[in-house]
């Protein structure tokens, strides 16, 4: 291993993820020979096509599925070797349909941290500050998922994983949900937790404007396949933004 892969802190080696036959045997790709590493404080979007596999990567990164082949690493660790739920403390995955699992959303912003058994003055801390920063007023706190429109639940997942301050935090569509204003300011505050705590993000995001705004560098993913990884600066916009309108075109006259 040489000095700059040892130093990546997210390791994705040679992975593939296939779906599973009943007869178990290999299926059908879904993820093929996925390799690239992250660094701290990185600001990675991934872009793609639906179906391109790039929710599924946000899966396997945070453990929710295993590969079939191939390793991924935190900070030299393999993630076989690491507690799921030590792991994703450290890695935490907003998905784009989060659930408050019945909870008001002061509860479910506090539970994470009632889980390590935190201070109470800690806990009533954290919870105020990412209210302050993410804009979420006072009376949404005692509103239960079903009194939240989709836009207010997604600011409210992303508060929950914040609060738990991850090393990586991984973003499906984060801001679908939100008018522009407030995914704006989203943004905002993501680049400044990269920049002042370090914190690594990867997010997967359709509004390409969004992404370039928020990302160091930017992923493109084709069925399945890693077609490109650039720096923000190497990536042309419109070119990539014509070149996923093509795929999907594509992709419907395939079902006709």
């Amino acid at each position: 291993m040489d000095n700059f892969t040892s130093q990546a802190q997210l390791r994705v080696e040679q992975v593939n993820l296939f779906t599973k036959l009943k007869s178990n045997h290999q299926g059908y790709p879904i993820l093929q020979d996925i390799s690239f590493q992250v660094f701290p404080g990185e600001r990675i979007a991934i872009a793609g096509v639906t179906g391109a596999g790039k929710t599924s990567l946000l899966r396997l990164i945070n453990r929710l599925s295993e590969p079939t082949s191939g390793k991924i690493y935190l900070e030299n660790q393999e993630y076989s070797q690491i507690p799921t739920i030590q792991l994703r403390q450290r890695v935490t995955l907003v998905l784009q349909e989060s659930k408050l699992l019945g909870m008001t959303v002061q509860q479910a912003l506090e539970y994470p941290l009632v889980l390590r058994m935190l201070p109470k003055q800690t806990i009533q801390q954290r919870v105020s500050h990412w209210m302050e920063q993410l804009r979420i007023p006072d009376d949404w706190l005692g509103k239960t998922e079903l009194q939240l429109s989709s836009g207010q639940r997604q600011l409210v997942a992303i508060a929950r994983a914040l609060i738990i301050q991850p090393k990586i935090l991984l973003l499906d569509e984060p801001t679908s949900a939100l008018d522009r204003g407030t995914a704006s300011h989203l943004i905002q505050i993501l680049i400044q937790l990269a920049q002042t705590q370090q914190t690594t993000i990867l997010m997967v995001n359709h509004q390409l404007d969004l992404s370039q705004m928020f990302c160091t560098r930017i992923l493109h993913l084709h069925q399945g396949q890693l077609l490109a990884d650039k720096s923000n600066s190497e990536v042309d916009l419109a070119s990539l933004q014509a070149s996923l309108i093509q795929a999907e075109v594509q992709a419907a006259e395939e079902w006709i």
